[in-house]
């Protein structure tokens, strides 16, 4: 094992435009968490939308954007270019969140949700194989974790923008909505002027991904990170329910949002230092741990809807996406070879897609039917399923194996 070096260090070595990737990240999230930390509310209490409804709504949208990756990353890597992709998902996010401040029914919502989600599908694969072209191997985890960082730095200043506008605007949520339409647009300038896509390597060639010869060069140790990818997305369903859960708890409408800001603060504090780690770490050990955490964080949010209950198993749950999150895109980059990166990605998002709209879907059911408590005992005891996979599977040990 090779000795780490220090975190400035790591730092210094980082690509400029990964940072400016990092911040295009921090911005559009910023805009997007102000909207989806007040919509489950907004849906519940303006529109009398139920839990059933909102998980349908959660697990299509996030399925949407999953699935989309899947031609986007293919286009990426068939074009063998990917800025000017990940511009124009950028550039559709920012033009759909106007629609929420207007919406008058949960249809509405939902195909602005859609919408929303189609533009982040389309920047998704394309951005994360830019990262991983422009990344020393090295240094891989490292940048996949800093943009992560960054992007959940995002994911919690906009919750706390939510919360602070909610008190001073006396809960008026369209407005809120219109003012995260402002970092939207920034992050889409950031992007056109702040990153430079790297040449392509002249002895790397422009392939089609869907043919099957390409398609056999994906190994088996990339589709099992597809296949563990997907069983955590089952576990985990969307975050949506963490919000209903601390509307439970009896917390101030208005402070409500603050609970995704918190988990957001956690999974942005450990993002970076979690991804270095799995630069110099069995990838195996730390996905478990990962899921060890996300399983204390249902049993705790399953026993008690008390606040303090509440923010711990918020606090865990950030900290299983920031073990689990960079390590899984660090897998699927180490594990796929670069010409076919962008394929690599996006059908790695089709799969957890395809998951998040079923586990969504089946956590809204269990809440409506049996309780929010049963939801998250449900979403531990999968969890316990997936460590038993991991467990009988002595061969994953390979996944800790770089193709470059």
């Amino acid at each position: 094992m090779k000795p780490m070096n220090s975190t400035k260090n790591t730092l210094g070595q980082i690509p400029l435009s990964i940072w400016m990737l990092g911040f295009v990240s921090l911005l559009m999230d910023v805009s997007s968490e102000m909207i989806h930390s007040l919509l489950p509310l907004f849906m519940v209490t303006t529109l009398g939308a139920s839990a059933l409804t909102i998980g349908m709504i959660e697990g299509a949208a996030e399925a949407t954007a999953l699935i989309v990756k899947v031609f986007s990353g293919m286009l990426s890597d068939y074009m063998g270019k990917r800025k000017w992709l990940a511009v124009a998902g950028y550039a559709i996010a920012a033009i759909t969140k106007p629609v929420f401040a207007i919406a008058s029914s949960s249809g509405a919502i939902m195909s602005a949700r859609l919408a929303d989600r189609i533009g982040k599908g389309i920047r998704g694969a394309p951005r994360d194989a830019l990262i991983a072209d422009i990344a020393p191997s090295h240094l891989r985890g490292a940048a996949i974790g800093l943009r992560q960082s960054l992007d959940t730095v995002g994911a919690f200043l906009g919750p706390l923008i939510a919360a602070g506008l909610m008190l001073l605007w006396a809960n008026d949520f369209r407005a809120i909505f219109w003012v995260a339409v402002i970092p939207a647009l920034l992050a889409v300038a950031l992007l056109i002027f702040g990153v430079q896509e790297p040449e392509r390597n002249a002895e790397v060639q422009a392939v089609n991904p869907i043919q099957r010869k390409n398609l056999k060069r994906l190994t088996s140790a990339y589709w099992w990170v597809v296949i563990i990818g997907a069983f955590f997305t089952l576990a985990r369903f969307s975050e949506a329910f963490l919000v209903l859960r601390a509307q439970q708890s009896g917390m101030a409408l208005a402070l409500v949002p603050l609970v995704m800001m918190l988990m957001s603060m956690v999974y942005a504090g450990t993002a970076y230092p979690f991804g270095k780690l799995s630069d110099n770490m069995s990838h195996i050990k730390l996905l478990v741990m990962g899921l060890l955490v996300l399983i204390a964080a249902d049993l705790i949010l399953a026993h008690s809807s008390h606040w303090s209950m509440v923010l711990i198993g918020v606090i865990l749950w950030g900290l299983h996406m920031g073990m689990t999150q960079g390590l899984l895109a660090t897998m699927v980059a180490d594990t796929a070879p670069a010409d076919l990166r962008g394929t690599a990605y996006g059908l790695f998002n089709l799969m957890s897609g395809i998951a998040m709209l079923l586990a969504s879907v089946v956590a809204g059911f269990i809440w409506d039917r049996f309780g929010a408590d049963y939801t998250f005992y449900a979403g531990a005891i999968f969890c316990m399923l997936v460590l038993i996979v991991i467990a009988f599977r002595k061969n994953l040990i390979s996944l800790d194996n770089k193709v470059d």
